[in-house]
């Protein structure tokens, strides 16, 4: 090939490439959102590292146990996927008390949060059928994939039962499948999306609580049934909606400016909550969070061109009423490097993660 035919190749390269681009950032339709001014990480928030005493539960090669769920034997669970990167085959697997690692269901899919209801079933978030419930035999019943006005639920997200059997759970969108780049594109665009829902076993009624989300992620149930808790992710923030009393049916903010990306939510046996977080707060992120011609930019680049997910430990003790009370970090990552779920049993919390190939096991002080 002589040079005049090399240099048109390359320009047609060059061409297709930028067309590509620009198809790519065009996909994206953001608003523009201002956040908070980020937390000094003072007083509750002060950084330390607690968090580097954690152990680590190996997976036998599996990824991201994006949340864990304990049966009365004390064996584990988790929904995990094949590889840190790739989440198009997934399983529930089973870890014994002796830490023998086995696969209780082949989901063929990645599965998001875990809860077991009174029979023992395993209820779950299933990225391909949506809420649906597992047998003592790892045998697959849908239960919901779609909202009573039938939007379907795409990222079904996490879930947690109230003591009348309710199952209450987040629907993170309604409008594209799960993939990291989807993800991105959802947190980019500041849009409502998904939402809080309730499914009664009983009559297989699904209804939405809260209606459009901004990342709806993490779900929780107060210890007396009146409230259930939403996480908001890409706000930085965590939502109350009330099922009793003078407010029920009303949503309000149970927290807010928080440092991280607020990821999963589980309730202590006092009533207090442990909330964990993907990762810090990125100055980059929220700087071009009111710029929508720069959120398409960086959209448009490849994967491995956007910038890399943090490594760093974060984890929250909540009171009943959204006080912080203490907070637990691993700053190098090291230990911890995301906490998107937190299950307490037997003296000691167990930490999962989207993208980690163990889970973490910390030791609570008595």
């Amino acid at each position: 090939m002589n040079k005049k035919s090399m240099a048109k190749a390359l320009f047609v390269i060059v061409i297709i490439i930028i067309g590509s681009l620009t198809v790519q950032g065009c996909s994206l339709q953001p608003l523009a959102w201002t956040p908070p001014i980020k937390p000094e990480l003072t007083g509750k928030l002060a950084e330390n590292e607690l968090l580097s005493a954690t152990e680590w539960m190996d997976l036998g090669g599996w990824y991201g146990p994006e949340d864990i769920a304990v049966d009365k034997q004390g064996n584990l669970y988790a929904g995990v996927h094949i590889s840190k990167t790739d989440f198009s085959d997934g399983r529930i697997i089973k870890i014994d008390t002796n830490g023998t690692v086995s696969v209780f269901s082949n989901t063929g899919s990645w599965i998001a949060g875990l809860h077991f209801d009174e029979k023992e079933n395993l209820i779950a978030c299933d990225q391909k059928r949506g809420l649906i419930s597992v047998n003592k035999n790892g045998k697959i019943t849908i239960l919901a994939r779609e909202d009573e006005n039938g939007n379907p639920f795409l990222i079904p997200n996490d879930v947690k039962i109230a003591s009348d059997s309710i199952i209450y759970f987040s629907n993170t969108s309604s409008k594209v499948p799960f993939s990291r780049l989807n993800v991105r594109k959802i947190i980019l665009e500041v849009k409502p999306d998904g939402g809080l829902y309730s499914y009664n076993p009983k009559t297989k009624e699904v209804k939405t609580l809260i209606e459009g989300s901004f990342f709806g992620n993490g779900v929780a149930v107060s210890q007396n049934d009146d409230f259930v808790l939403l996480v908001e992710t890409t706000k930085y923030r965590v939502l109350r909606h009330w099922l009793k009393g003078d407010k029920k049916g009303q949503t309000e903010v149970f927290l807010d400016n928080l440092p991280g990306f607020p990821n999963g939510i589980s309730r202590r046996k006092d009533g207090s909550f442990w909330l964990g977080f993907t990762t810090r707060r990125n100055n980059l992120l929220d700087n071009i969070q009111p710029k929508t011609f720069f959120k398409k930019l960086i959209y448009a680049l490849p994967l491995w061109m956007q910038p890399e997910q943090e490594a760093f430990g974060m984890i929250m003790h909540l009171s009943e009423n959204g006080e912080i009370l203490k907070t637990y970090y691993d700053t190098s990552g090291k230990y911890v490097s995301e906490a998107s779920s937190i299950e307490e049993h037997n003296g000691y919390i167990f930490i999962g993660g989207d993208m980690t190939d163990h889970i973490g096991k910390y030791k609570l002080e008595k």
